[in-house]
C-alpha cells in the first residue's frame, strides 16, 4: 500500500466530496424553488381569510415550511465552506504526501544497497570459509576463517562487523568470544516469543472478595487467578534486570560519582514495568525457582528462590560476565485500605562492581494502587531512598513525588542527588520512573542549609546541559491485550528445556492461566496451595518432635518451621548487618549434569 495509492485516495476523496456539494447545491435549489411555490399557494389559502381551525392550520404549515427553507440554506451554506476548506488544505497534503513518498524512495534504496553489502559480505564469507578448508594452516594472516587464532579470529569478526552491522548472532564484546568449543565464533541466539495468548474478558467483582480482607496482609487473601497475571513473582523480580544495560555501562565507568548516577537510574528503572502492570503476580510456593539465562545475549545469569512462605521472602542472585553482580531478599509487606492498596518491599538490593570493588546498596519504595472500589487501577510509587557506594561513602538521595492532583509538578517525578563522602554535590539527576531519566554534572552549588537534599530548595546547583541516562523501552504491540506484558516479560514464562522441576516455568496453575483456561488454574491453584500447607504442618510435626527428642530448646535460633532453601544460606550480611539468604552455588552445575535429585517435589 504505497504512499502513491494515499495520494490518489486523497484526490478522490476530495472528488467525491465536490460532487456531493454540487448535489447538495441543485437540491438547494430545488428547495427554494418548490419551497417558494408552496409559500405561494399558503399564502394564497391564507388570503380566503378562512376563520377558526382552518386558519390556524395554514398558518402554522406557513411557518413550518418558512424555517424548513432557512435550515435547508443553512446545511447548504455549511457544505459550502467545508468544500472550500478542504480545497483550501489540498494543497498542503498533497505536499506532505509527496515528501513522504520520496523518503520511501530514499529509504527503498538505502535497503537496496544494505542488501547487497549484505549478499556481498555472505558470498565473501562462505568463499573464505571454503577456500581456508583447503588452505594450509601457515596461511592464517590471510582473509580466510579456519583454525586460526583466537586474536585472529576476533579482529577478523570485528572488520565484518564494521562494514555490516546487520548481523545479529554474535554478542558484542569480544571478551565474550571465549565459549565452550573457540572454533565456533557465530553463536545462533535462540528466537524468544512476542506474543502470548490475548487476556480473556472474565468479569469478577473484586469489592465482593476484598470487603473482607480490610487491613489483611494481601499474601494471606485466598485471590483467584482472575486478578493475576500469568507470571510469579520471581519473575518479576528477575524484570529488574529489564535494563541491565545500565549496569553493563556502570562496569565500565571510570569515576565511583558517575558510576553512581548510572547506578540510581538502574534503581529507577525496575519501576518502569508497573505503570500499567494492575495485575498480582502468583505467590510463589516455597522452594519455588525460577532462571533467566542470557549469558549468550546479555552476559548474565539469574537465579530466584523462594525461601520462606510466611513472610514470603525471596532471594535472587544475578551475575554478569561484564562485571558485576546483582543481588537481593525481597520480603513484601501489604495492606489492603479499603480504597487502595499498600505494598512495601522490605529488604536491601545490593549491586557490586568487580572494577573498584564497588558495593552498593539500595531499597525500593512503597508501590500503591489506586481505585480498588471505584475507577480504573492506577499504580503510584512514593518515597525516598538512598542509594550508597560503601567503598568510596559516595552517596545519592533519591525522592519519587507521590501524585497530587493539585500538583504544578510531572506526575511520577523522581530527582535525585549524587554527593561524595564529604557531602559535596556532583551530579543531580531528574525524570520520571515511567519514561527516562537524565544527570547534569554540577559545576556550583550556593548552599542555603546544612544538607542540600533536606528542605525545599535550600540548596541551588548550577549544572551543565543535562544527558539522558536512561529511557523506558515501547511495550510490544498489542501489549493492551497482554497485560501490558514488556519484551522481556512475554519472554518470561516462555517453556524451556534443562530447568529445575522447581522452576515457575513448569507450575501448572500459572500455566493455565497464561493459556485461558482460568477455571482449571482456579482449582490447579487451590491443589498446589493445599499441598503446601499439608506439607508445611508435617515439617513443623518432625521439628516439634525433633526438638522434644533432643530437649533443646534455643528460643528465636530453633524455629518451628526447619525449612532450609536448596541454593541459598542464611546468613548475616557484612554490610547491613541483616539476616539474609546468600547464594551458595550449585544451581548451573546441577543444570549442566542434569541432575535435579534435591529439588522438592512441590507441583
Amino acid at each position: 500500500y504505497t504512499t502513491h495509492g494515499r495520494n490518489s485516495e486523497v484526490q478522490s476523496a476530495l472528488r467525491t466530496l465536490g460532487s456531493k456539494v454540487e448535489d447538495l447545491s441543485t437540491c438547494n435549489d430545488l428547495i427554494s424553488k418548490h419551497g417558494s411555490a408552496l409559500q405561494r399557494s399558503l399564502s394564497e389559502l391564507d388570503s380566503l381569510r378562512l376563520t377558526g381551525e382552518a386558519g390556524d392550520k395554514i398558518r402554522q404549515v406557513t411557518e413550518r415550511a418558512t424555517l424548513f427553507r432557512i435550515t435547508s440554506n443553512a446545511m447548504i451554506n455549511a457544505c459550502r465552506d467545508f468544500l472550500a476548506l478542504a480545497q483550501a488544505h489540498s494543497k498542503r497534503w498533497q505536499k506532505a504526501l509527496q515528501a513522504e513518498r520520496d523518503q520511501r524512495v530514499r529509504l527503498e534504496e538505502t535497503l537496496e544497497q544494505l542488501a547487497k553489502q549484505h549478499n556481498n559480505l555472505e558470498r565473501a564469507f562462505r568463499g573464505a570459509a571454503q577456500a581456508n578448508a583447503t588452505a594450509d594452516n601457515k596461511s592464517s594472516a590471510g582473509p580466510g576463517k579456519g583454525e586460526a587464532s583466537d586474536e585472529d579470529d576476533d579482529n577478523e569478526f570485528f572488520d565484518a562487523m564494521e562494514e555490516a552491522p546487520e548481523f545479529i548472532t554474535v554478542p558484542a564484546d569480544p571478551h565474550f568470544h571465549k565459549s565452550e568449543s573457540p572454533s565456533q565464533e557465530l553463536i545462533l541466539l535462540k528466537k524468544r516469543r512476542t506474543r502470548i495468548p490475548d487476556k480473556p474478558n472474565y468479569s469478577l467483582n473484586l469489592w465482593s472478595i476484598m470487603k473482607n480482607c480490610i487491613g489483611k496482609e494481601l499474601s494471606k487473601i485466598p485471590m483467584p487467578v482472575n486478578f493475576n497475571e500469568p507470571i510469579s513473582m520471581l519473575q518479576r523480580l528477575s524484570e529488574d534486570l529489564e535494563y541491565h544495560e545500565l549496569l553493563d555501562k556502570a562496569s565500565k565507568c571510570q569515576s565511583s560519582l558517575e558510576q553512581m548516577c548510572y547506578v540510581a537510574a538502574f534503581s529507577v528503572s525496575s519501576y518502569s514495568t508497573t505503570v500499567y502492570r494492575t495485575g498480582k503476580p502468583f505467590n510463589p510456593l516455597l522452594g519455588e525457582t525460577y532462571e533467566l539465562d542470557r549469558r549468550r545475549e546479555s552476559g548474565y545469569r539469574s537465579l530466584c528462590e523462594q525461601v520462606s512462605h510466611h513472610p514470603p521472602a525471596a532471594a535472587h542472585h544475578a551475575i554478569s560476565d561484564r562485571g558485576w553482580t546483582l543481588r537481593q531478599e525481597i520480603t513484601v509487606a501489604s495492606k489492603f485500605r479499603g480504597k487502595y492498596l499498600s505494598i512495601m518491599p522490605l529488604g536491601t538490593i545490593h549491586a557490586i562492581f568487580e572494577k573498584g570493588n564497588n558495593h552498593y546498596t539500595w531499597k525500593k519504595v512503597t508501590t500503591t494502587v489506586h481505585n480498588i472500589i471505584v475507577g480504573k487501577l492506577w499504580i503510584d510509587q512514593s518515597g525516598e531512598i538512598d542509594v550508597v557506594n560503601h567503598t568510596t561513602g559516595d552517596r545519592c538521595h533519591l525522592k519519587f513525588a507521590p501524585y497530587s492532583y493539585f500538583s504544578r509538578d510531572v506526575a511520577r517525578k523522581v530527582t535525585g542527588v549524587v554527593m561524595d563522602k564529604d557531602g559535596k554535590a556532583h551530579y543531580v539527576l531528574s525524570g520520571t520512573w515511567d519514561e527516562k531519566m537524565e544527570f547534569s554534572r554540577v559545576m556550583q552549588s550556593s548552599r542555603g542549609g546544612e544538607n542540600g537534599t533536606e528542605g525545599k530548595q535550600k540548596t541551588v546547583y548550577q549544572t551543565l546541559k543535562a544527558r539522558e541516562v536512561w529511557r523506558r523501552n515501547p511495550l510490544p504491540e498489542g501489549a493492551e491485550t497482554m497485560y501490558y506484558f514488556t519484551a522481556l516479560a512475554l519472554t518470561l514464562n516462555e517453556l524451556e528445556e534443562g530447568v529445575a522441576p522447581t522452576d515457575s516455568r513448569r507450575r501448572p496453575d500459572q500455566r493455565l492461566m497464561e493459556d485461558g483456561r482460568w477455571e482449571e488454574a482456579n482449582s490447579e491453584k487451590q491443589r498446589l496451595e493445599e499441598k503446601q500447607r499439608s506439607v508445611r504442618r508435617e515439617r513443623e510435626r518432625e521439628a516439634a518432635s525433633q526438638r522434644t527428642s533432643s530437649q533443646s530448646e534455643e528460643g528465636e535460633s530453633a524455629p518451628h518451621d526447619s525449612y532450609q532453601a536448596l541454593w541459598f544460606e542464611r546468613c548475616e550480611d557484612r554490610i547491613t548487618g541483616e539476616q539474609i539468604h546468600i547464594y551458595k552455588g550449585g544451581y548451573w552445575e546441577a543444570k549442566d549434569r542434569g541432575s535435579w535429585e534435591g529439588c522438592p517435589d512441590i507441583f
